[in-house]
């Protein structure tokens, strides 16, 4: 016995270190795991690029920021969700028929100026709209969200009868609900033509919402006396944009060329384009530097490596320390005029508010029923749109 205890008494501060040791483990893993992760909206837009659907996209193109605007007050449990956004056509007969004439433009991005660049580039041709078959490639080909807690959301938008094609809509949305994804449709002309063609039987069946839009309506952009200033604040925000690596040259440009689509079309949508980016879903971190350091893409060292032709010329032959310094002075630069821009943006949201209070209600739009459909969802996920 008194060998035991003679064994016992000199491995016991070991025993009771181990112990310790395993006891905080499970404490901060449990801390861990009480941390809730960053809520995320996913959404995938489904368009019909057919004959005649040339409206459907000019309204989705027309009214993208605005969506994203109003996406970004979201919180959920006083936190910011991230935004993503994929986007696909269907029923064009320039696509291969290999695959249904179902194309994806991108995948699910943080990158809105891909999702800009996507729209615009869409144009329309023959059509043989298969919306199952749509349904189903889009829940099979994107990395959707495997949390219960995360916005999962489909918009299939088309005018030809929603049961059309080799996959039965029953069979896609039940794939669909599989993975917790919610499917929205909009047909795209009279509002009972869509429910004798099942689009709304396929949006109840899906758990979604069901809306029929005039596809020849034109989106009106009101000019308000902001727009001059924010679009001035635009430009010089793009200015702060440092971009790196291969593909940062070819982003930057992107980014100007939507800045002129939105522009060419209204001072008003160039208003809204711009208000989304003073927000934190506007993220550029694989091609900007400034949103690469703060989000944790690269870090200063990795930055003090980059070799000068990864740089734009301004940055080439600094030292390590003006490599920063040019970097942090930006990010503040972007701070300062995001700030003066989002104030903007609330004057001019105001004055747009008080001028459509007067004017006739328009009819429903791409736009409204995004907007709709996603906050009603939202609702049922404890988000709060502030």
């Amino acid at each position: 016995m008194s060998k035991t205890r003679s064994s016992f008494t000199i491995y016991k501060p070991l025993v009771i270190s181990i112990l310790a040791m395993a006891i905080t483990s499970v404490a901060q893993h449990a801390l861990a795991t009480q941390q809730p992760a960053i809520p995320k909206i996913q959404m995938a837009i489904i368009l019909d690029t057919s004959n005649s659907m040339d409206g459907l996209i000019n309204q989705t193109r027309n009214q993208l920021w605005q969506v994203v605007n109003e996406f970004s007050t979201a919180r959920q449990h006083g936190k910011t969700p991230t935004l993503e956004i994929a986007l696909y056509e269907y029923g064009n007969d320039g696509n291969s028929a290999r695959v249904g004439y179902v194309r994806k433009l991108n995948g699910f991005t943080g990158e809105l100026d891909a999702v800009s660049e996507g729209l615009f580039s869409l144009t329309t041709n023959g059509g043989s709209e298969f919306s199952g078959l749509a349904i189903q490639t889009a829940v099979n080909n994107l990395q959707w969200s495997q949390s219960d807690r995360d916005i999962k959301t489909i918009f299939i938008a088309g005018n030809e009868a929603f049961t059309q094609g080799p996959i039965d809509y029953r069979k896609a949305i039940k794939l669909a609900e599989h993975h917790g994804i919610t499917i929205n449709t909009i047909h795209a002309g009279n509002h009972q033509e869509g429910i004798n063609d099942s689009w709304q039987a396929g949006a109840i069946l899906a758990g979604g919402d069901y809306m029929s839009i005039d596809t020849d309506q034109q989106v009106v952009h009101i000019v308000a006396p902001q727009d001059k200033k924010i679009a001035e604040l635009n430009a010089r925000l793009n200015e702060t944009y440092v971009p790196y690596g291969d593909q940062g040259k070819e982003k930057i440009q992107r980014q100007v060329q939507q800045d002129a689509y939105s522009s060419g079309i209204s001072a008003g949508l160039l208003a809204k384009r711009a208000e989304s980016k003073t927000s934190s879903f506007y993220r550029n971190s694989k091609w900007d530097l400034v949103d690469a350091l703060e989000e944790g893409e690269v870090n200063e060292e990795y930055l003090l490596q980059l070799e000068d032709d990864t740089l734009p010329e301004p940055m080439k032959g600094l030292s390590s320390k003006q490599k920063l310094d040019y970097v942090q002075q930006k990010a503040a630069e972007r701070e300062s005029i995001k700030q003066e821009m989002a104030e903007l943006s609330r004057s001019r949201n105001a004055y747009v508010a008080e001028k459509k209070r007067k004017q006739v209600a328009a009819a429903p739009s791409v736009g409204d029923a995004l907007s709709r459909a996603v906050k009603k969802q939202a609702e049922l996920k404890d988000y709060v749109f502030e």
